[in-house]
């Protein structure tokens, strides 16, 4: 702790910015309190064959690498299981929901998507 504040001492004796605010990283916790019974695919459930590994990491790569999309969004939940893939997790808005299943719908050796994608509600 002493060496963090001689750093933002430092900082601000150089005339550079201290600390600053720490960006607030998205938070599924309480959307994970459900993934605790064994009626819902978890990420534990993912299938272990190159197919459904591959088709995951697809998804996956195709979902990050869209500048569009949020940081909720970019990381939604994919479980694939012998080409089934099930979505889920919060997104911002409806057309996020639609890209992201569009994205998974289009991944080769995709038999079906379960879409259990969430828009957040904002209060």
């Amino acid at each position: 702790m002493k060496r963090l504040v001689a750093l933002g001492l430092c900082t601000a004796l150089a005339g550079l910015p201290a600390f600053a605010a720490e960006p607030k990283d998205a938070d599924n916790t309480a959307k994970n309190v459900r993934d605790r019974d064994d009626r819902t695919a978890t990420p534990m459930d993912q299938g272990g064959s190159e197919g459904d590994r591959t088709i995951t990491a697809e998804i996956r790569k195709q979902i990050v690498d869209n500048d569009a999309l949020s940081t909720n969004a970019k990381n939604v939940k994919i479980i694939t299981q012998d080409g089934v893939v099930t979505l889920r997790g919060p997104v911002k808005d409806a057309q996020e929901k639609t890209t992201v299943a569009g994205i998974a719908r289009k991944a080769a050796g995709v038999k079906r998507v379960d879409d259990q994608i969430e828009v957040e509600r904002n209060p």
